[in-house]
């Protein structure tokens, strides 16, 4: 019998004419795609930060969540408390993996040894609900940006013992991570970049959060941790620059300081929202790099300049997501992680179920049309034929690094001016259509 969620039955899937709002249209775990269960391709992930924690409140108003589980206080009682209703909601959801970041499991104590204390004791209660419901956690984390002490930077902070206290939160996290059997571990800077530069020293900042991620791997390898390490971009908010601004950024900064080898990234939709750039365009710079690692699968408002944190209900964008994640064969450590929020006038706890049914629906969807796409290679082909000069003959020359400005120029001498073929944009954006219908 249900004690948390008496109203829920478990979610199951009742096909595309269900007119049931507590049932998948689209999702059926065990449906096989290409060889293998939807539930494997997609690898949803529920985020502790949103579905237990997220009060729902904006910059203009206080939170709307009703969460009768919860007593309102930030005590380690409280948080033990919240631990099973998370695990009856993914039991009813049907997730199998879930990600948190420290403080959203457990509170501050008074002093850094009883945060370490308490975050012990919710590890021990989440340890036995993983058994209990076979769940799994995808990564977890370390909040290095909500603290005061925090809010001029964590590793980029100007004080060597924020630096330190820093430290020793991640070393928790990564252990607990690693106990809890945890298949990757997220840095997501929060507050690594700067508000001004009149008071930063923006080299030194950059070799100390390199050096803290070097530590960090460095003790992976210690206790045995063996999962992925992921750096999630984010452009801004709240630092007016970011060091982890997007992809690109990301990338460049782990080949400078020698971590390309130990990190692939965390991307989010949103967050390439906020960078002025497609999910599509950040997926490719990752890919591209073989550095594509896991999804936190929600979307953002253009018309809005900060982090909403939607759930994912467009079916483009997500089609997007899962023609990249079959291309690069499927997840291995990471997953699809619902980094997303209720609007704040769903604020019931029934609510919690509608918008992740509808993620999960969006991106069964998605799978089915990017299966379909993948198979017929249509997009593929027309790539690879607008590229095909380069497959043999100059154009050769040029991959291989065997062309010099000298033999180009005689090449060029010697043929007609050329007349480039049409990129055929438009048809292309209508064949996309005819896939997504």
């Amino acid at each position: 019998m249900s004690e948390f969620f008496p109203d829920i039955p478990v979610i199951a899937y009742e096909g595309p004419e269900s007119k049931n709002p507590l049932a998948f249209r689209h999702y059926n775990a065990d449906e096989i795609i290409l060889g293998k269960p939807m539930r494997e391709h997609l690898k949803f992930a529920a985020p502790y930060w949103h579905v237990m924690r997220n009060e729902l409140g904006d910059p203009f108003g206080v939170g709307t969540a009703l969460m009768p589980w919860d007593d309102g206080s930030d005590s380690l009682q409280n948080a033990l408390n919240r631990v099973p209703v998370f695990f009856e909601f993914l039991k009813k959801i049907g997730i199998e993996y879930y990600c948190w970041h420290d403080r959203d499991i457990s509170p501050e104590g008074s002093s850094l040894a009883e945060t370490h204390e308490n975050m012990l004791a919710v590890c021990d209660a989440l340890e036995v609900q993983q058994k209990a419901h076979d769940v799994r956690l995808l990564w977890g984390t370390a909040c290095l940006f909500s603290h005061p002490r925090y809010s001029q930077g964590a590793a980029t902070s100007p004080d060597a013992n924020v630096f330190s206290y820093a430290a020793s939160q991640v070393k928790i996290a990564l252990e607990q991570t690693h106990r809890l059997g945890g298949t990757g571990y997220t840095f997501w800077g929060g507050r690594e970049g700067y508000s001004t530069l009149l008071n930063t020293d923006m080299k030194r900042e950059l070799d100390h959060l390199a050096a803290f991620l070097h530590m960090a791997v460095e003790h992976a390898k210690a206790i045995g941790f063996t999962g992925q390490f992921y750096i999630e971009p984010k452009p801004r908010e709240p630092s007016t620059h970011q060091y982890d601004s997007d992809a690109a950024a990301c990338l460049n900064f782990l080949r400078e300081y020698n971590l390309l080898d130990h990190f692939k990234l965390n991307l989010e939709t949103n967050h390439a929202t906020l960078a002025n750039h497609t999910m599509a365009h950040e997926m490719d710079v990752a890919l591209g790099a073989g550095a594509l690692g896991s999804i936190d699968a929600n979307q953002g408002d253009p018309l809005l300049g900060w982090d909403t944190d939607q759930f994912p209900t467009d079916i483009y964008m997500a089609t997007d997501v899962m023609t990249r994640i079959l291309k690069m064969g499927g997840f291995t450590t990471g997953g699809l992680n619902f980094d997303a929020k209720r609007r704040r006038e769903s604020h019931e706890p029934e609510d919690l179920f509608h918008a992740h049914i509808g993620g999960m629906d969006t991106f069964a969807r998605a799978l089915k049309i990017a299966a379909k796409i993948t198979e017929e290679g249509q997009f593929d082909d027309f790539v690879s034929n607008r590229y095909a000069s380069y497959d043999s003959g100059i154009g050769a020359s040029i991959e291989s690094g065997v062309a010099s400005l000298d033999s180009l120029h005689e090449h060029a001498l010697g043929i007609e001016a050329p007349r480039i073929a049409s990129g055929r944009q438009e048809m292309l954006e209508n064949l996309r259509n005819d896939y997504i219908r």
